[in-house]
């Protein structure tokens, strides 16, 4: 069984911001588990794949059925607990995680960093325990995406104001 899933679409990848200080916003590119559900749907068919869950949903082990042998082939991983709600975020990271190990998605490893300066975003500062504390209203998205061999090599985001903040251009011209 040789499997090979589709790159990951520009509408299909979100931006988090990681870092923002008074200069500027870093931002991470990840997928949701909305789309590794819908890839692995679309490349081995709904009936084809199953999840579960063991730890208290800190591990996930994704399976798909491979035909030729007539067994499952699993790849599990584990995750880590969201901000907001604990036990479904760790099952979605788990999920998230195991679905890198099949491929899906590992393009996104390649990402460069993502830097917006402050004169391309909303930063907001106040005072909490003594200390200044940033924050942003913005939302950024990815408007272009380009990937080879599984790395990415070019894309652009936007603002929620449809304002480009940010372009990459790795693409090696051959000689």
């Amino acid at each position: 069984m040789e499997l090979k899933f589709r790159d990951l679409k520009a509408s299909e990848i979100d931006c988090r911001p990681a870092m923002i200080n008074e200069k500027g916003i870093s931002l991470l590119l990840y997928k949701d588990a909305r789309v590794d559900q819908d890839i692995l749907d679309e490349t081995v068919g709904a009936m084809n794949w199953q999840r579960r869950h063991t730890r208290d949903n800190a591990n996930c082990i994704v399976s798909i059925w491979d035909n030729d042998k007539k067994q499952w082939v699993e790849k599990e991983d584990t995750g880590t607990e969201s901000n907001t709600e604990k036990e479904k975020g760790l099952a979605s990271d788990s999920f998230k995680r195991a679905c890198f190990n099949w491929g899906i998605g590992r393009e996104l490893y390649t990402s460069p960093f993502i830097w917006i300066p402050s004169d391309k975003a909303t930063i907001n500062e106040r005072e909490w325990q003594g200390k200044k504390v940033y924050s942003t209203s913005d939302k950024f998205k990815v408007e272009k995406i380009k990937i080879e061999n599984k790395t990415i090599t070019g894309f652009s985001i936007i603002n929620n104001k449809g304002v480009r903040v940010f372009i990459y251009n790795n693409t090696k011209e051959e000689s």
